[in-house]
């Protein structure tokens, strides 16, 4: 295990205790949540209400001892109650910046499909510069800052589909599913007295979150690795079945997120296997099949795994 890597592993092993004792049985889906903040990249939790989504996202801002914002969309909410606005002052005699909930650390933004697109993409800036622009002046967010948006199944009444723009900026698309029958059990005797969430203890600090983006910058990755990942990424823009593929933006949070996956497995270098692993996650909600090949039952999922037999895997020497 590399030095850089193995200072933090206490810390990651308790992000990740205090995540599994809020929300049971999803070892995977926490996982990959950490592996988005190591990244600083954005999620989208796109399930059925009530699967803990919502409670997903507190366990970690609690556990990160950083600021913690919710927006709660429906149709009547404006860009400007995300961001903020200028109002005047008198006594002043200037206008002042009033900030809104997108100045935090970690940005809960629930329901995002129950806002309207204006509203959606209002979005956009803090997600991809992270700063924001306000009556012409530039605000720069938090670090680290990190935005999870749950998302209800677009066929729920009452709902839009984001912009494929908007899709594009979340590095991974993730579903928690309904939990096992086990994990239910246990879930009424661990909530019988009190919500575990309520007895949480901080797990890291937010300084040290930005420490870990850092060093996970920092991972090495080496050219047959990198060759795969882009061929893999390119594929899906060639494939027959595919209306449109991945973007290059998709392809660079791929290398950020798989970077995080070693740095989370206390590697200091990328292997194939991360790639096969977070594919899915981080391009399948990029990519737009085509309408025929939908109708024939081909699915993101179906196409995916046809490119990763396509490609082939690099194998390392030995000497």
């Amino acid at each position: 295990m590399d030095t850089a890597t193995s200072q933090y592993v206490d810390v990651l092993a308790k992000l990740k205790a205090n995540l599994e004792s809020c929300i049971l049985g999803k070892t995977d889906e926490i996982e990959l949540l950490l592996t988005a903040l190591l990244a600083a990249g954005h999620v989208l939790l796109e399930d059925v209400p009530g699967t803990g989504k919502t409670v997903l996202i507190k366990a970690l801002a609690k556990s990160i001892e950083g600021q913690f914002r919710r927006i709660q969309c429906n149709p009547d909410l404006l860009p400007s109650d995300i961001t903020g606005v200028s109002i005047y002052h008198p006594k002043e005699e200037k206008f002042l910046f009033r900030p809104g909930p997108v100045m935090t650390n970690v940005l809960l933004v629930d329901e995002i499909n129950r806002a309207t697109t204006k509203t959606q993409s209002a979005l956009l800036e803090a997600m991809e510069e992270k700063h924001i622009t306000v009556d012409g002046d530039i605000h720069e967010l938090p670090s680290p800052f990190l935005l999870l948006a749950t998302q209800n199944p677009i066929d729920f009444e009452g709902t839009y589909t984001l912009p494929e723009a908007q899709l594009d900026r979340f590095m991974m698309k993730l579903s928690l599913g309904y939990p096992s029958e086990t994990a239910e059990k246990q879930m009424i005797s661990s909530q019988s007295k009190a919500h575990p969430i309520e007895s949480l203890e901080p797990a890291a600090t937010a300084e040290q979150v930005s420490d870990m983006q850092d060093q996970v910058r920092a991972v090495h990755m080496d050219d047959a690795v990198a060759d795969y990942l882009v061929t893999i990424s390119r594929k899906t823009r060639e494939h027959k079945s595919v209306y449109l593929g991945a973007s290059p933006r998709a392809t660079l949070s791929l290398v950020a997120a798989c970077k995080a996956y070693a740095f989370l497995k206390g590697r200091s270098y990328v292997i194939p296997d991360d790639i096969k692993y977070l594919a899915p996650f981080v391009l399948g909600h990029r990519i737009i099949l085509q309408s025929e090949a939908r109708m024939d039952g081909a699915t993101v999922a179906s196409v995916l795994q046809a490119i990763f037999e396509q490609v082939r895997v690099p194998v390392r020497l030995e000497k």
